[in-house]
């Protein structure tokens, strides 16, 4: 009796785990200003799975032609939830055209599974070549994550726009400098470019568009060796007549190392969209 008990107990929890339903994910749809969608992308590039949240524009219809510029949010953990939902507000106040707004996340801040600091580390002197992300992480944003989000989603492919903060301000630069082309746009919100700040001094790889643009924001109340950095890369760079994007150095009045991240999104957003397209 006690082993046909014990085989009832183990067909009991067998079938209890096949009909344990999955991990149920939250819909934004009940948080308007962060409706859209999510899913969960597994990278070959880098070799882990990446948390993807989409925030879409206001009467977007996936039955219609008409494409919508796409920003991609680097470190969507936190910047997500802020940017994304601002997004609206700049398209109610200050005329900004609304826009696929996609964070992609790690999924936590424990760094055991936010490797952030690897995914947007740049090659460069006292940078071993296995702690250099960024390029695997610049592939799966080419290969992998921008291709899906446009099979997907009605995104204009000739309207990219990249955005990060602290080191992700760096893997910005560092993209603008290796493959400008990808992106149309890219804004880096107080950049944190060492080590590995010799890669993002060039020389760029060719463009062949002419409407690249890239924007550098800092705070005035950010660490002052972070200001140095940034004054130093866009000094050199507004120098070299090579440059392949236009660019713009801007400062946030009174503006902390990541508090005034959405005063970066405003101010690069803003000058992206109201320029002309040629340079």
């Amino acid at each position: 009796m006690a082993r046909v008990a014990a085989c009832l107990v183990a067909l009991t929890l067998l079938a209890g785990c096949a009909a344990a339903p999955a991990e149920p994910v939250v819909p934004l749809n009940h948080l308007p200003a962060l409706a859209g969608d999510y899913f969960r992308l597994e990278s070959r590039e880098v070799g882990r799975a990446f948390h993807i949240y989409v925030r879409l524009p206001e009467g977007y219809d996936p039955s219609a032609a008409t494409p919508w510029p796409t920003v991609y949010l680097t470190d969507g953990d936190s910047l997500f939830p802020i940017l994304a939902a601002n997004h609206l507000f700049l398209t109610y106040d200050d005329g900004l055209p609304e826009a696929i707004v996609v964070g992609i996340a790690y999924g936590g801040f424990d760094p055991a599974v936010n490797r952030r600091g690897l995914d947007f580390q740049t090659p460069g002197t006292g940078v071993a070549a296995d702690a250099a992300g960024a390029p695997a992480f610049q592939a799966f944003l080419k290969r992998e994550l921008i291709p899906e989000i446009e099979r997907r989603f009605r995104s204009d492919p000739s309207r990219r726009v990249l955005f990060g903060q602290s080191r992700g301000g760096a893997f910005v630069l560092w993209s603008a400098v290796d493959d400008p082309d990808l992106f149309q746009g890219r804004i880096a919100s107080n950049p944190s470019l060492t080590p590995g700040i010799e890669s993002l001094l060039g020389p760029a790889a060719p463009a062949s568009r002419g409407d690249l643009a890239v924007v550098i924001v800092s705070g005035t109340r950010d660490r002052s060796d972070l200001q140095a950095e940034a004054a130093l890369w866009g000094a050199t760079w507004e120098a070299r007549p090579d440059r392949p994007w236009r660019l713009l150095r801007a400062r946030v009045e009174g503006g902390t190392h990541a508090a005034n991240a959405a005063d970066a999104y405003r101010t690069g957003m803003h000058w992206l969209f109201a320029r002309p397209a040629s340079p």
